[in-house]
C-alpha cells in the first residue's frame, strides 16, 4: 500500500491519463497504475475534475502531486499546448489543480518530466555533466539535465536544420509517413544530434519515445561522436518524473 510520505504522479496527454504513487527510493509505482482516456474535450477545468476522482482512488496517498503537461510550463503557467485543448494556453495550472484537489500541486513538461526520471532512475544514472535525453515520436521532446538539475523547456525538436523544423523530418513520425528505412531515417537522425552535439557538446544522449524499443535497428546507424543510449523507464518515465519533480518543490 502507498504510504502518505509518497508523492503522486500524473502523466497528461493527449489520448490518455496515467497515475500512481511513486516510491522515490526506488523509482517505481507504489502501486498498481490508473489509467483514463483524456476526454475530448479537454479543457483545464474537465481535467482538474478528472485528477480530483483519480486521486480518489489513493485515499492513503497524501503527498505532493506532479502532473505532466505536453506543453511549455513556466512558473506552473502553460504557455502551449500540444495535442491538448488551446484553452490551457495561459492557464495557472498549478493553482488551478492545487485549488481543485486540496493538493500541493506542481505541474511540468512531459519530456523534461522523463529526462528527470531517466537521469536520477534510469538510462543517465549516476552520469555527471549534461545529459540530452529526446523522445522521438509524433514529434521530438527534448529535456537538458546538468549535474542533476534541469533546464526546462528547452524544445529542441524545434531546432531549425537545413531550413526544416528538425522534428518534421527527423521525428519517428516522419519515418512512418514517408516509409523511411531505418538506414535513411538514421541518416536524418545523424545530422540532427549533430547539430546538437554542435550547440551543446552534451557528455550522453538518451533516446525515449515508443520506437527505442527498437533501438537496436537504428542507434548503430548513427555517426556521431557522443555516447548515445535507449531510455530504459519507457512508460513509467512521466508518472515517475512527474512525481520525482513535485517532490523537490517544482520549479
Amino acid at each position: 500500500m502507498a504510504s502518505t510520505e509518497q508523492p503522486f504522479g500524473i502523466d497528461f496527454g493527449g489520448t490518455g491519463i496515467k497515475g500512481a504513487p511513486v516510491d522515490l527510493d526506488a523509482g517505481e509505482f507504489a502501486a498498481e497504475r490508473e489509467r483514463i482516456r483524456t476526454p475530448a474535450a479537454s479543457t483545464p477545468e474537465n481535467i482538474a475534475e478528472i485528477f480530483v476522482d483519480l486521486l480518489a482512488k489513493f485515499p492513503a496517498c497524501t503527498g505532493a502531486v506532479g502532473v505532466t503537461v505536453p506543453g511549455v510550463v513556466r512558473h506552473g503557467v502553460v504557455l502551449s499546448a500540444a495535442n491538448i485543448d488551446k484553452a490551457w494556453i495561459g492557464t495557472d495550472a498549478d493553482k488551478l489543480f492545487t485549488e481543485a484537489t486540496g493538493r500541493e500541486v506542481h505541474v511540468v513538461n512531459d519530456a523534461d518530466a522523463a529526462g528527470l526520471a531517466e537521469v536520477r532512475y534510469g538510462a543517465a544514472r549516476g552520469r555527471n555533466g549534461l545529459v540530452i535525453v529526446t523522445t522521438l515520436g509524433t514529434g521530438i521532446g527534448s529535456a537538458m539535465v546538468n549535474d542533476g538539475l534541469l533546464v526546462p523547456n528547452s524544445e529542441l525538436g524545434h531546432l531549425e536544420i537545413d531550413g526544416h523544423d528538425a522534428e518534421s523530418r527527423a521525428a519517428n513520425s516522419a519515418r512512418t509517413r514517408e516509409e523511411l528505412s531505418w538506414e535513411a531515417w538514421a541518416a536524418r537522425l545523424t545530422r540532427y544530434y549533430r547539430t546538437l552535439e554542435m550547440l551543446f557538446s552534451p557528455e550522453l544522449f538518451v533516446v525515449g519515445g515508443g520506437v527505442s524499443k527498437d533501438s537496436e535497428e537504428f542507434l548503430p546507424l548513427l555517426d556521431i561522436d557522443t555516447e548515445i543510449v535507449p531510455a530504459t523507464l519507457l512508460n513509467k518515465a512521466g508518472v515517475v518524473g512527474a512525481a520525482l519533480y513535485a517532490s523537490e518543490g517544482g520549479g
